[in-house]
């Protein structure tokens, strides 16, 4: 059984994974968020050309998925953690030099990109971190073009709730949270899938999840 303070170090860590151990644990969510990362970008429709932003791309191990399916795609990657910029940078290195995939440090609540700047945007297991939703959904709203999709997949809370490090700085949420928040913003709910999957947690257990992305369309 974890410490409380092994638990706080974890929660820390999966918020925003910094030093040696920032590197095991992106590690571990990449591998234990596969299956839910294919199911955001799979619902995205994505298309020749699009340009694609992801909020919070950890250490970047499923852009090459991503870049496959269509041509062209143009891929930005917005960070908090600045070892999770430098490590998807380094795995994603061919991408980069060809100016497919760009990774940046952000503050989880403004960006710097301009007005219409994407085609489809997506975040995996990030919301339950963010500070103001309300603005940063209306952030991601202005910088999303006309049309535009925002995919935001996350864990229900039935099963987050059965975790033992959550009650350190997370906010939980199921589908009608989500859904009261996003009535606050510019969005509107186009589309909702929901998927359960067997993963190992973050302390070694295997247990079902039960996960769901909500594609949001301006």
């Amino acid at each position: 059984m974890a410490t409380q303070q092994e638990l706080e170090q974890l929660a820390a860590q999966l918020r925003q994974p910094n030093g040696a151990a920032g590197i095991d644990v992106a590690n571990m969510m990449n591998e234990n968020n596969i299956g839910m990362t294919h199911h955001s970008i799979s619902r995205l429709g994505l298309r020749v050309g699009h340009r694609v932003l992801e909020i919070g791309h950890g250490n970047g191990g499923h852009i090459e998925y991503l870049l496959n399916k269509a041509d062209a795609l143009q891929y930005t990657g917005l960070e908090m953690s600045e070892l999770m910029t430098e490590e998807a940078r380094r795995l994603n290195q061919q991408w980069v030099e060809n100016k497919q995939a760009a990774f940046f440090l952000y503050d989880g609540n403004q960006t710097s990109f301009n007005d219409n700047s994407f085609d489809k945007v997506f975040t995996v297991n990030t919301i339950y971190f963010w500070k103001n939703p309300v603005a940063l959904l209306n952030e991601i709203n202005r910088i999303t073009a006309e049309g535009g999709w925002f995919n935001i997949t996350f864990a229900q809370k039935a099963f987050m709730q059965t975790l033992l490090f959550v009650k350190f700085g997370f906010e939980l949420y199921d589908t009608k949270k989500v859904e009261e928040v996003v009535a606050k913003t510019a969005w509107k709910i186009a589309n909702t899938g929901s998927e359960t999957e067997t993963v190992k947690t973050k302390t070694g257990e295997l247990v079902e999840r039960e996960f769901t992305t909500i594609t949001l369309a301006k």
